[in-house]
């Protein structure tokens, strides 16, 4: 039962942060955020900040980590360096934020005896796709990017922590999360602005490659699931839909959920060079194809995604046009 338990939520502030407080809170947790607002805004605990501890400080500082920790039962793990372009362009800071910050946490949490961390992994760890779906005990975990170099390193120490000290970890390999509150800059939040100011929708390429959305609802309801479940212990699960959306869909989905008559167009663009029309540049070694299998936290937890990906991003585009502030300039 969460009901009753002090929960400690890193990134709290951050989008899939912010909506798991809500929800820990409406289960009857007691929670504490630590964030060190880099990428974490306040005001997406605008409606709980009477109802939390709210803590400024970072997971690679050893003090604040300790005033944190101190007192919890559980700790959902989810601060992190998370933008690709960032880790290309600095990949030692993503190492440090990923992998170092995280082997802090899981030292904290073994000094104070907290007896379980749930922490975000990430798909990245899977690298191109050699099969599909992909399946957490039987893909190669060859990552492409910095990032899921990071994550991937996470979750090797986590084995580690788990033998030595007995800490009950969790790890969870998110697909593309997606929904209100999402930070500006990967495809479909570029798409969602471009719609909401008539502009036209620019696909890199033919479009063909496939990405796995998930909705932030429905990953919150992984993340309780883990905190609450012992079926999840010492586990690494796949979040995600195990449906595949190719960039030539997500815009059309787009275009409908604006109600607009918006251009959609392609440019062609080698990987790594800048788009005439976007701040972004095409992603060096640009995934193919990223398609999970969510057999296990089906067979183990009995999870299931339930947000439809076109009723989704229209709930996220209707925001966005409530919020334009929040996406003035992208998150990296």
């Amino acid at each position: 039962m969460i009901k009753g338990k002090k929960v400690l939520v890193t990134g709290g502030a951050g989008f899939i942060g912010s909506h798991s407080v809500e929800r820990l809170l409406k289960e009857g947790a007691t929670v504490t955020v630590l964030d060190n607002f880099r990428t974490g805004l306040r005001k997406n605990l605008e409606n709980v900040k009477n109802d939390i501890n709210l803590l400024e400080g970072s997971i690679l500082e050893a003090g604040d980590l300790a005033n944190a920790v101190k007192g919890q039962d559980l700790i959902l793990h989810l601060a992190a360096q998370l933008e690709i372009m960032r880790a290309i362009d600095d990949p030692v800071e993503d190492l440090i934020t990923n992998t170092v910050g995280t082997l802090n946490v899981f030292k904290a949490a073994v000094e104070q005896g907290i007896p379980k961390v749930v922490m975000a992994s990430s798909a990245g760890v899977y690298g191109q796709a050699v099969e599909t779906p992909q399946r957490e005990d039987s893909h190669p975990t060859e990552p492409n990017w910095a990032y899921g170099v990071s994550k991937l390193a996470t979750e090797k120490y986590a084995a580690i922590f788990q033998e030595a000290n007995g800490l009950k970890i969790t790890g969870l390999r998110y697909g593309i999360v997606y929904g209100t509150r999402e930070w500006y800059g990967r495809v479909l939040t570029i798409f969602l602005k471009c719609a909401l100011e008539d502009r036209p929708l620019v696909i890199f390429g033919d479009g063909k490659q496939v990405r796995d959305f998930i909705n932030v609802k429905d990953v919150v309801n992984m993340n309780m699931l883990c905190l609450d479940n012992a079926k999840a212990d010492n586990e690494v699960f796949n979040v995600s839909t195990a449906k595949g959306t190719d960039i030539n869909t997500l815009a059309d989905i787009v275009k409908q959920a604006s109600g607009k008559s918006i251009e959609i167009i392609h440019e062609e663009l080698k990987e790594g060079e800048k788009s005439k029309y976007s701040e972004r540049i095409r992603l060096p070694q640009e995934l193919k194809e990223l398609l999970q299998s969510r057999d296990k936290a089906k067979e183990l937890l009995s999870w299931e995604p339930d947000v439809d990906l076109a009723a989704g991003i229209k709930e996220e585009y209707q925001w966005l046009s409530e919020n334009p502030e929040r996406w003035l300039k992208m998150n990296y």
